[in-house]
């Protein structure tokens, strides 16, 4: 929402040996503000980052995602520390391209933010829960920073990206409410539940073809015996 805080996250990530940063439909994005903020230490960051209309455009192409929240219960259930999420992460990224996402000063992440995350990370305070968008950069970099080495040898094998995982959420709902297992009147609300557990799982691509076969073979054996039926 601020130039200003833009620069902090790059001058935080900086830091912190992070080097890439995408901004996702930005009210302001003054260049000088922004520059200001980062310092010259941190310019390279600042002229790499990548801008996207919507959050799924550029999260698609990441294997795990983590988002922060201030807001607890609800959706919002899986939740765990940034000193947890750094130490996945760091094991994760070894064969995974994995990303952190922060939502608007103002309100944070929407409901439908949090569907593209694995997990949900809560910074812990004392009485304000409200964290700087560039303090609660700085925090997540320092924790992943400071995981240790000896995470890094902990390797995650090759894990489904974001978009091969939207795609099977797109098809999967279909199938279950088409078979009248989940309501097709609200079949987002029935997902969450299916998105939860595969996030635990934390699929790989593999195994997302594996699914998206089975509700292929369904699709073709209700047309086959609808087809039977009418004979």
């Amino acid at each position: 929402k601020y130039s200003e805080n833009i620069g902090a996250a790059a001058r935080a990530a900086c830091n912190m040996g992070i080097k890439q940063l995408k901004v996702v439909a930005p009210e302001n994005y003054d260049l000088d503000k922004i520059l200001k903020l980062a310092t010259h230490a941190a310019s390279p960051v600042v002229e790499n980052i990548d801008l996207h209309d919507n959050l799924y455009d550029a999260v698609a192409g990441f294997y795990y995602v983590v988002g922060t929240t201030a807001r607890m219960g609800g959706q919002r259930h899986v939740v765990i520390s940034p000193l947890i999420a750094a130490e996945k992460l760091v094991s994760i990224s070894a064969n995974n391209n994995v990303a952190i996402i922060f939502g608007p000063e103002d309100r944070g992440l929407s409901n439908e933010d949090i569907r593209f995350c694995h997990i949900l990370v809560n910074i812990p305070t004392a009485d304000f829960s409200s964290i700087n968008l560039g303090q609660a950069v700085m925090i997540m970099c320092y924790a992943i920073y400071n995981a240790g080495v000896d995470e890094r040898n902990k390797n995650v094998p090759r894990l489904a990206s974001r978009h091969e995982l939207e795609g099977m959420y797109v098809q999967l709902k279909d199938i279950l409410a088409r078979i009248s297992y989940i309501n097709p009147e609200n079949p987002d609300y029935w997902m969450l539940k299916f998105r939860d557990f595969f996030n635990r799982v934390q699929l790989r691509a593999r195994e997302v073809s594996i699914i998206r076969g089975i509700c292929r073979q369904i699709d073709w054996y209700g047309n086959k015996c609808f087809q039977d039926g009418k004979k």
